[in-house]
């Protein structure tokens, strides 16, 4: 019966590090759409959304079995409850990626965003994708360490967001009220996509541990 149940255990975090992976194919396809006007792809980003809330939905009915019939104790316990925080935190982050596809198809066949911002999104959307990555690799590792490393990458993003701040509030911004809503509102999308990468990590490092982080 153990056997099982821990060999149900280890399908669950290999399937929350594939989802995470997904969440940053999401994040990478969001920016394709964003920056190249691409329509195909921002639908493609949208669609994925309900392949993620499927996976996820599951994953979750499956923790509740786990708890209600194993009755899992001591690191098996945190895995299960640092799943169910961690299935939070992917729904959101596919949330995000689909806000921007959305942006993204709303505004086609232009691009959203004025040129000056583009290379400072360029670079969010990058550390975005590799903060997911990066955050699938410390699940299946059990990385209690991964959570420093993320956050040097997540700062990164959020000094990249005041850059935008200081051109949106800057009184040479040439591009109207419009634009500076959109530029405002996916700087916004990256940072928390970024934020919740982070937020995986802790909880990998809470299995690990035993000890919470604070966001």
């Amino acid at each position: 019966m153990r056997e099982t149940f821990h060999a149900e255990l280890d399908a669950l975090v290999d399937d929350l590090a594939s989802t995470t992976r997904l969440t940053g194919q999401m994040m990478t396809n969001a920016s394709v759409a964003l920056h190249r006007a691409n329509l195909a792809v921002a639908e493609s980003v949208i669609s994925s959304k309900q392949q993620l809330t499927t996976r996820c939905g599951d994953m979750q009915q499956r923790c509740v079995t786990l708890l209600a019939l194993q009755a899992p104790v001591a690191t098996d316990l945190r895995i299960v409850v640092a799943a169910l925080h961690v299935l939070g935190d992917l729904q959101r982050m596919g949330n995000l990626a689909e806000h921007i596809a959305k942006i993204a198809r709303m505004k086609h066949p232009a691009v959203p965003i004025p040129g000056e911002i583009r290379p400072v999104f360029a670079r969010m959307g990058v550390l975005a994708t590799s903060l997911a990555r990066d955050a699938a690799t410390a699940i299946e590792n059990r990385d209690p360490l991964s959570v420093d490393r993320l956050t040097q990458d997540d700062d990164e993003v959020d000094a990249l967001r005041r850059r935008t701040f200081q051109m949106l509030l800057s009184k040479d911004w040439p591009h109207g009220v419009q634009s500076a809503v959109d530029t405002a509102l996916i700087g916004r999308y990256y940072e928390r996509f970024a934020d919740h990468a982070v937020a995986i990590a802790r909880q990998v490092s809470f299995v690990v541990t035993g000890l919470a982080l604070q966001r």
